[in-house]
């Protein structure tokens, strides 16, 4: 990337900016970029709340504009006014896309698919412009829990498990085609699993912590001994940035934070945090297709950009992030008795067998 690129005065078009990471990522840069000017495109559809974005959406830097990602027009118009996208807006949950996965083709790839063609267009004419795009750790499908000190390579392959992430891993490799065949400025990140504030409580942290608040069991699928790297959103965050100044042209980057945890200690440790016994776990049948072990090596993004995650380290991130959702019941329960209520009247906020991971 030139320095021209690297100095200039900064328009992102951020995709998703109301959903969890997307809210922490507009912030984040707000606080770090303050010169910058954001536009958020999001749909408000599931996760994306308006809400979350209400303390630092004013001002002439920021605007939201509601819209699809697949409206080939507006996301083309949006673009030609932006210099640069990070593009964070997909279907996540895999619980739903085991459900229907038709929702996740749609927004994941022909999305994706839609923003390529449009960047393409405006950024070839005007020879400049970097896409971001938010992969996933779960492209990579299951490690074994045998073999712990096996991780996750930018050149592992991928082996997608779920619909989820077959929609992901096929949005990936879409970005790499684009970068391949027209030499568009691309780069992909590849995350594990996040958490921190504002996260959707569908997700298996927000999940737990909001159940127990309310004194209700938490569903733990099977017998809890699959394994996830952990890193807070605003780590991530800050990957992102890295990545969208400093990042290769056509490079992927995997983010992790070298913080392992089976389900079964993670539950355990929210109810040592909330206080609760081990009465409160109710174990559900397991996911289909359940990925055993996720786990990232970070080498690469730490080495040739010199980040780190810096916000991770348990059980403190863990702890603070209990401690905003104790703190901002309102949200919360907001989400859960509104918009969503239907989602969450079963199962004390799920359907059956769901665990929310």
């Amino acid at each position: 990337m030139t320095d021209t690129l690297l100095n200039v005065d900064r328009h992102l078009l951020i995709t998703g900016g109301c959903g969890f990471i997307g809210s922490n990522f507009v912030r984040f840069i707000r606080a770090q970029r303050p010169a910058w000017r954001i536009t958020n495109l999001d749909s408000l559809t599931e996760a994306g709340n308006l809400q979350n974005l209400a303390d630092v959406a004013v001002g002439e830097h920021y605007r939201f504009i509601k819209g699809n990602i697949c409206d080939r027009a507006l996301v083309e118009r949006l673009i030609d006014e932006c210099t640069d996208i990070v593009h964070l807006a997909a279907e996540t949950h895999v619980d739903r896309s085991i459900m229907d996965a038709g929702p996740f083709v749609q927004t994941n790839v022909v999305g994706t698919q839609t923003i390529l063609d449009a960047a393409l267009k405006v950024f070839k004419a005007r020879s400049s412009g970097r896409l971001v795009f938010a992969s996933t750790d779960e492209v990579y499908g299951s490690l074994p829990l045998d073999t712990m000190s096996e991780r996750f390579t930018e050149d592992s392959p991928l082996r997608p498990n779920n619909p989820y992430s077959a929609s992901k891993a096929a949005a990936d490799m879409m970005v790499r085609a684009y970068h391949e065949t027209f030499a568009l400025d691309c780069v992909v990140t590849r995350c594990c699993n996040n958490f921190g504030p504002n996260q959707f409580p569908e997700k298996v942290i927000p999940l737990f912590v909001t159940n127990l608040l309310e004194g209700h069991s938490v569903p733990l699928y099977g017998d809890g001994k699959n394994v996830r790297d952990w890193i807070h959103v605003e780590d991530y965050c800050s990957a992102l940035l890295a990545v969208l100044e400093r990042g290769h042209s056509g490079a992927t980057y995997n983010v992790g934070a070298n913080n392992e945890r089976s389900n079964l200690e993670l539950t355990h440790e929210l109810l040592r945090l909330l206080g609760c016994g081990p009465e409160m776990v109710r174990h559900v049948p397991d996911r289909l297709g359940h990925d055993l072990r996720y786990a990232i090596d970070a080498g690469k993004l730490e080495c040739e950009l010199g980040w780190q995650a810096e916000r991770s380290a348990w059980p403190a991130a863990l702890e603070r992030t209990v401690k905003w959702y104790q703190d901002n019941e309102s949200w919360w329960r907001a989400v859960k008795s509104g918009a969503y209520k239907d989602y969450y009247k079963r199962q004390y906020g799920l359907f059956e067998g769901e665990s929310g991971e």
